[in-house]
């Protein structure tokens, strides 16, 4: 029997124990055993409600809280990846989007036009989306210098337990972590026969692809709860070649 097992039936016993040592105790002092059945079996009529009160409301009431705390938590952890990776990931990736101009229209969008139908209808254009990436528009050599130097970050990520329950993200994650290790692997970019440039190419398209949905979430949760942060966002739209930091 396993140690865990083990200790949860030694307690039952011992509060079994308990129970009828109790029990024992008052026939003892009252000698009235019609009365203690009485009691006995009235709190056997009411175990299903309250195993259904527990179990299913009160127990489903504190995974909720617990979860919804957990994914603040995530969101934190999000929104580091992107202050520190995704923004800068996404705006050199966006650049070399030879179709870019259809999704600037949607995702160039000053703050205040951000409303629950723009993101809704931003959502709808991505999942008609086909994601591209140009080699000839990205400098592969300095791309390989920020994610190496990010690499120790995104690493750190993954050893985060909620990070896993957000599928998306972990996929995000696991394809800028692939194509991290793909670059560092390879001695001179400068010089790669184009079946490699190619094999790059998707790699660079699969963060793409899963760069872009996850920023979106991610404006949409910082518009509904954090309309500051949203701000500073906005004003460095990786979308928006017009954007600026500072206010005017």
């Amino acid at each position: 029997m396993k140690e865990y097992t083990r200790w949860k039936v030694l307690v039952g016993l011992a509060l079994v124990t308990l129970t009828l040592l109790l029990m024992t105790v008052h026939y003892l002092a009252f000698h009235d055993l019609h009365h203690l059945g009485i009691f006995f079996v009235g709190d056997l009529v009411f175990i299903p409600v309250e195993v259904l009160c527990v179990t299913l409301i009160i127990d489903q009431l504190l995974e909720s809280r617990e979860k919804q705390q957990r994914m603040e938590k995530l969101n934190m952890v999000i929104g580091i990846f992107f202050s520190r990776v995704g923004t800068p990931l996404l705006s050199r990736l966006s650049k070399a989007d030879p179709c870019t101009i259809p999704m600037q229209k949607e995702l160039e969008v000053s703050p205040a036009d951000w409303t629950a139908d723009r993101f809704f209808q931003a959502q709808a254009s991505l999942d008609v989306w086909k994601c591209k990436v140009d080699p000839a528009g990205i400098d592969r050599e300095s791309l390989r210098t920020f994610l190496d130097g990010n690499e120790d970050f995104l690493l750190r990520i993954i050893e985060n337990p909620t990070v896993f329950e957000h599928e998306t993200f972990t996929d995000l994650i696991l394809a800028v972590t692939h194509l991290t290790e793909e670059l560092k692997a390879r001695d001179d970019l400068s010089t790669l026969p184009p079946a490699d440039i190619a094999h790059l190419e998707g790699d660079m398209e699969r963060v793409y692809s899963r760069l872009v949905p996850e920023w979106l979430k991610y404006m949409e949760y910082l518009k509904n709860h954090y309309p500051y942060l949203f701000s500073l966002a906005m004003r460095k739209n990786p979308f928006d070649p017009k954007a600026d930091v500072v206010v005017r």
